[in-house]
């Protein structure tokens, strides 16, 4: 079954888990490959800079409004995909969505553990496209600052830990199957960084998006069976100890043909840095 391009809840899957979000617009594609197929349990204390992007507005209490992922890379700043922030994913737009937090600390998302914190400002990349996925960052200004000890290095331009054959770890609470079987921890997977060539193949230019190395960076199993899915965007690429990349988007969970597309972390740096 082919799954839409973005990794992130969709909007009916929230409404049915929730019970009782708040009505949207329409529904809304699955926006993550969630990172958690083929994958094992993780925990906050060991990976602090993994944090859930939250609206209980938007998609009910159940899961404490988690639709994304994101990733601390300085004690004020959190990265997430773009389309997180889109009204497609949101059902309203952004400057209507007034409760959004990110929740850091925290395992279980049901849990009472760790901090929700209030998110200040957010920013999309203006290059941001929606029809390709090209440049799908954003960067989210907390209201306060996390310990320094949250953050995580991140790749830059120059960096080898994001060369195809690298093993990596992706982190979230999406769908664990494929089928909309929710994670209510945290979990990871191990992926590898996989030539472009694979993703180039894989996603010419179609409906789902095109796959473009400038700003994409290819990762999965070439044997299929681990990979991100839904109720992922946004959620973190790890290798050599720093961020590489953020869950985009792909098609399916877990296919050898259809590898993980993730934000190529270190081609964006400048703009992350500009945020700073």
């Amino acid at each position: 079954m082919r799954r839409p391009i973005a990794r992130a809840l969709t909007g009916v899957l929230a409404l049915i888990a929730a019970g009782a979000a708040a009505p949207l617009a329409a529904p809304v594609p699955a926006a993550a490959d969630g990172v958690v197929i083929g994958g094992t349990p993780a925990h906050a204390a060991d990976n602090p800079w993994v944090v859930a992007v939250s609206s209980r507005d938007r998609f009910g209490g159940t899961r404490a409004g988690q639709f994304c992922g994101g990733v601390v890379v300085a004690p004020d700043k959190v990265v997430t995909a773009a389309h997180c922030l889109s009204t497609e994913v949101l059902g309203v737009p952004l400057s209507e969505v007034h409760d959004l937090k990110v929740i850091a600390g925290r395992d279980e998302l049901k849990g009472a553990g760790g901090e929700e914190i209030p998110v200040s400002a957010a920013w999309a990349d203006p290059e941001y496209n929606p029809l390709t996925n090209a440049d799908d960052l954003a960067v989210l200004t907390l209201s306060r600052a996390l310990p320094a000890a949250y953050t995580l290095p991140v790749a830059a331009p120059e960096d080898i830990a994001d060369l195809p054959g690298t093993g990596a770890a992706v982190y979230g609470w999406g769908d664990t199957t494929g089928t909309g079987t929710y994670a209510g921890e945290l979990r990871s997977t191990r992926v590898q960084v996989l030539p472009d060539a694979m993703c180039e193949e894989a996603y010419p230019g179609t409906a789902d998006g095109t796959y473009e190395a400038a700003s994409m960076l290819c990762a999965g199993d070439p044997q299929g069976g681990h990979d991100a899915c839904q109720g992922d965007s946004g959620g973190p690429l790890v290798a050599h100890g720093r961020l590489i990349g953020l869950v985009s988007w792909g098609v399916g969970c877990g296919q050898a043909a259809s590898p993980g597309v993730y934000t190529r972390i270190s081609a964006l740096l400048p703009a992350v840095g500009e945020q700073g």
